[in-house]
């Protein structure tokens, strides 16, 4: 028996061919396996390892929180870019994946769950050199953007205001972009205004030019074949993080910081220094006594690090008044990290010890500004950035020097050729000068302590 095709048949049954080879590595369905395959990018919006080798990121934290709710366990793939993270997903390798645009592009390419976040997109600029009034001023510049992001969009929607508009997509990430920015080397980044911000804490000579179009919203992704019952599922998720916080406590542990505090952080310090402060000032005298570290620098950390809350837990299970990993609380003989006066004296004796491995020649305060840079990344990366000072011709002893070097840490351009590789140093740098602003205030309006030598168990304050 001969069997005859039509052209458009043919045509269909190559494509199904087609499409059994993308499906070779398909995920199996949700509910036939232990694990949730999440794809995502090697970014600190994303997914990237912190200073002792622990991966973190917003995506990484809220992948991480809707496994426990599944009762299975995450495995990541990490693409190389989002193009790829979404070519990855349409062959459907991965049940979802993380941080993408809500783009009209995108949409026709894939399906989005609940928009959890939103930022807008701004063009930065030099401030060395005139700031662009309009769209138009733009016309003829060097415009660069990241590649697979809603901003190639955006700027495609300014061309009817400015029809002479051109832009180059990169591979590179948005803090070198921002960087080269800074530097010189181009003239105007379209990113979004959370990027912007943190830049401006770390390069003084960046600002923001004009706002782009609407908001860019992220969302996560499926492919065109998802399962409903999982799309069902993200849903619910989204809606009980949205509901009981967890989505702005994860969002705010990871955008928080990057502005510079304000007169509303300085009223809400203020007013906890009633509240809380006088149920663990012991606790900071007992810290100041074993370390002889000024106990108001040592209660200025513990704000900063969980605005004095006893049972402070991030997702990645660093816990207590002082924030303490599982490493360094087992390091410190601490048995339980929720309990206030342990945290105390563990961080303040973990703060002693990393002022001690500084080389001798540091003198104060800047022993001290730098220790408190190595309290939140790690030595290592401290250490990083002290020969990046180097290599910049600074002084690798001088915080107001190494607060140029640090931030420069999650720059691939520099620490792809350092020991300890990416680090979220401009975090160092926004927790230490936030920690000397509360300091400043804890030495105004709190006196300093003496023991009571009368009595080797009393403590009381100086006159």
């Amino acid at each position: 028996m001969r069997i005859f095709l039509s052209y458009s048949s043919f045509i269909i049954f190559i494509l199904l061919i087609s499409a059994c080879d993308s499906f070779e590595k398909s995920v199996p369905l949700l509910d036939t396996t232990d694990e949730l395959v999440v794809i995502t990018v090697n970014s600190r919006d994303t997914y990237y390892k912190n200073y002792d080798g622990k991966y973190v990121g917003l995506e990484f934290d809220l992948a991480s929180e809707f496994v426990k709710e599944l009762g299975k366990r995450v495995r990541f793939i990490v693409a190389s870019d989002m193009d790829k993270a979404l070519s990855t997903l349409e062959k459907h390798q991965g049940h979802l994946a993380t941080g993408i645009s809500v783009t009209t592009k995108n949409k026709l390419r894939i399906r989005f769950g609940p928009v959890y976040q939103r930022a807008q997109p701004q063009v930065a600029y030099n401030t060395n050199h005139p700031k662009p009034k309009n769209i138009q001023e733009m016309v003829g510049k060097n415009i660069e953007i990241v590649r697979g992001t809603v901003h190639g969009e955006r700027l495609s929607e300014s061309r009817l205001e400015a029809p002479g508009l051109r832009w180059t997509e990169t591979d590179i990430s948005t803090e070198d972009l921002l960087s080269k920015l800074a530097e010189g080397k181009i003239d105007y980044v379209v990113t979004d205004s959370t990027h912007i911000s943190v830049a401006r804490n770390f390069y003084t000579n960046l600002d923001v030019a004009i706002s782009l179009g609407k908001e860019n919203s992220k969302a996560w992704a499926f492919s065109l074949y998802v399962e409903p019952e999982l799309q069902k599922k993200v849903q619910k998720f989204f809606k009980r993080i949205e509901g009981d916080g967890t989505l702005n406590r994860l969002i705010d542990r990871y955008y928080g910081h990057i502005q510079r505090l304000g007169q509303e952080d300085i009223n809400k310090f203020l007013e906890k220094t009633h509240t809380l402060l006088p149920g663990l000032r012991n606790y900071f005298y007992q810290a100041e006594e074993i370390t002889k570290i000024d106990w108001r620098l040592i209660a200025a950390l513990a704000y900063q690090e969980s605005h004095w809350d006893r049972m402070a837990t991030s997702s990645t299970n660093v816990r207590g008044i002082m924030m303490l990993t599982e490493e360094t609380a087992e390091r410190m003989e601490v048995t339980d990290r929720l309990d206030a006066r342990q945290s105390i004296l563990a961080g303040a004796r973990y703060l002693l010890i990393l002022k001690d491995t500084l080389p001798s020649r540091i003198v104060e305060p800047d022993r001290t500004w730098i220790a408190l840079a190595a309290y939140n990344q790690g030595y290592g990366h401290i250490e990083d950035a002290r020969i990046l000072a180097q290599r910049m011709k600074l002084s690798p002893d001088l915080w107001v020097d190494l607060k140029r070097s640090l931030p420069l840490l999650s720059n691939s351009k520099h620490f792809e050729k350092l020991r300890h590789g990416y680090a979220r140093g401009g975090e160092a740098v926004f927790l230490t000068e936030s920690v000397r602003a509360y300091y400043d205030i804890l030495m105004k309006y709190e006196i300093p302590y003496k023991q009571d030598t009368s009595s080797p168990d009393s403590i009381v304050k100086s006159d």
